[in-house]
Parts: C-alpha cells; sequence; structure tokens
C-alpha cells in the first residue's frame, strides 16, 4: 500500500500510531516550516478583563504548564479575535501561514496543546475538559473580554466543536475544516470488521486506542452527541478529494463515514452551512488556503457585526 495514503489516512482519522512509521500529513507533504520567532517566559494572570497585545510567540502559564502561544494583528472595534485549533501531532507552526493571511483583518492567535511543539508535555491522562481547561487559559489572555471565533482542523475541529457549547458566553463563531467526527470510534469499528488484517487492522487498532488516549497528548475523546452551541455563525468545510475512498476494500466505507461526520458537526448550530473544498485533502487549509480564508473572514465578520449592534443597543 502506498505510504502516502496510510499517512494520510492515519492523519485524518487521527491515528498518531507509535512504532508503526506514519506521519502527518503535512509533514510528509513538506508543508509544515519551522519558527524564528523569539519566544518569552510569562506568567498567566489567570483573569478576563484586558488582553495582552503580544505579537509573536509567548510561553504563559495556565494551569501550572507552560504553553506556547502565537499571535498576530490588531484587535480593533467590535472584532473577534480568531483562535486557531490544530490538529494531532501538529504544532502551531502548521498553521502559521494561514495565521499571517487572516491577521490581515482580524487578531489571529494560534497555541501548542499540552504534547504538541513547544508546550509542556502533559503530566497523565487529559481530558476534553482538561484541554478546554488549557484552551479557557489561553483565551482569557490573549482575547480578554472579546469575543472569539474558534477554527479548528481536524482534531482541533473536535476540540472546538466539544469546547463552543460549553462557553457560548465567549465563543461566538465556528469554523470546523475536516474535524474529526464526534463517534469516531464508533465509526471506525463500524467500517472496518474485528476481523480484518493487515494496514486495515493496523488502522483500526491505531484510530481507537489514539480516542482512547493513546497518544502524545495523552488526550481521551470519547464519542459523543454534537451539542447545540446556539445560534452561532458556523461554516463546516469538509474534503472534496476523494482519498480515504482509495483505502484497500474499506475505503468507500471510510469515506462515507467521515463525509457523514462533517454533517453531524452542522447540528452544533441553527446557523450552520456544510461547504466542500474541492480539490482538497484533509489539510484544507493548506490545500484550499482560500477557501479556509474566505469561511473565517466571513464567521469574524458575521460576529462583528452582532457585536457592534449589541454595544450600539446597549449605548441607546
Amino acid at each position: 500500500m502506498n505510504r502516502m495514503l496510510k499517512a494520510t489516512a492515519v492523519a485524518a482519522l487521527c491515528s498518531t500510531v507509535a512504532g508503526t512509521g506514519y506521519v502527518g500529513v503535512a509533514q510528509a507533504a513538506g508543508h509544515v516550516g519551522g519558527s524564528a520567532r523569539t519566544t518569552v517566559q510569562v506568567n498567566h494572570a489567570g483573569h478576563r478583563g484586558h488582553a495582552d497585545s503580544f505579537v509573536g510567540e509567548k510561553r504563559i502559564r495556565v494551569e501550572g504548564h507552560s504553553v506556547n502561544v502565537s499571535c498576530s494583528g490588531r484587535q480593533t472595534g467590535h472584532k473577534p479575535v480568531v483562535m486557531l485549533v490544530a490538529g494531532y501531532g501538529d504544532g502551531l507552526d502548521a498553521m502559521a501561514d494561514l495565521q499571517k493571511t487572516l491577521s490581515a483583518k482580524n487578531r489571529v492567535c494560534s497555541y501548542d496543546r499540552l504534547g504538541e511543539g513547544k508546550s509542556d508535555k502533559p503530566e497523565g491522562p487529559q481530558s476534553l475538559k482538561d484541554t478546554g481547561r488549557i484552551l479557557t487559559g489561553v483565551i482569557d489572555r490573549v482575547a480578554g473580554d472579546s469575543p472569539v471565533v474558534l477554527a479548528g482542523h481536524s482534531l482541533g475541529g473536535l476540540i472546538a466543536g466539544r469546547y463552543a457549547p460549553e462557553h457560548r458566553d465567549r465563543v461566538k463563531g465556528l469554523v470546523l475544516m475536516d474535524a474529526t467526527s464526534p463517534t469516531m470510534t464508533a465509526d471506525i469499528t463500524r467500517e472496518i470488521p474485528a476481523n480484518a488484517t493487515g494496514d486495515s487492522a493496523d488502522l483500526r487498532a491505531g484510530t481507537v486506542a489514539t480516542m482512547r488516549g493513546e497518544n502524545q497528548e495523552n488526550l481521551a475523546t470519547p464519542d459523543g452527541p454534537v451539542r447545540s452551541a446556539g445560534w452561532i455563525p458556523t461554516e463546516v468545510l469538509r474534503h472534496g478529494q476523494q482519498y480515504l475512498a482509495e483505502f484497500p476494500t474499506y475505503g468507500p466505507a471510510i469515506e462515507a463515514g467521515w463525509t457523514r461526520a462533517q454533517y453531524k458537526w452542522a447540528a452544533i448550530s441553527h446557523r450552520s452551512t456544510v461547504r466542500v473544498a474541492e480539490d482538497s485533502g484533509h489539510y484544507i487549509y493548506v490545500d484550499r488556503k482560500d477557501m479556509a480564508v474566505e469561511s473565517i473572514q466571513r464567521v469574524a465578520a458575521e460576529v462583528t457585526q452582532q457585536n457592534s449592534g449589541r454595544w450600539g443597543h446597549a449605548g441607546r
């Protein structure tokens, strides 16, 4: 089987399988570059209000951990802060080009989750609540009381999708880019039977193990329903290249399951739209950066309009 296809399928299904030689697709394709930005150690104040307006990278203290954060652009008027959330195996550098482009119109930040990039390694098992507390600490620091648009890719999309309904006071817009299925374990065990062999068996076992928490973040992501985040503007982007269908034997079922998952995520908001990124594989923000930028800017513009109206009404 083609190694790049295996790597791409594993990356898409959030399976970082130790010892198999699989690598993240962005790394394999040569999309992720190094960072020359300066890092500075600072302490996290642990409160909302005034946002830190730094530009570049900083390491901040969140929940007793050093977390690497990058911000670009200036916060102006009633615009939201855009927070980028990368997928498994990707540090903030993976989304640096997207961040730079978006920062022409918005303040944009990204961060390394525990176990990724330059942030601390987790001290033990992590739950979605644990990683959510880290995200809250980062948002408190870089956004203060400003509204936030979360834009997540792959596992980052799943994290954003789980986080938004629990934080409606902060998250006012959402963009999910080929987000990991909210029922990934059930999907993969249905699509690849227990008696599968070879690469298919490896993909099934690796995905189940990863969702159980056997990954570099020690993060368990159990299946669960998609909860509502209300009426926030939401765009769900799914890949258009049917590359998962090329996986031997079970590929068409895996591809169909992935597509269904994206429509499951659309239930997160009464104002959601699903868009197909034609000519794109899993890394939509690389293959179709234009589409990712347009979706994030469109959602951010809606949030700006709503925020402006809210403050305008309050002042009358």
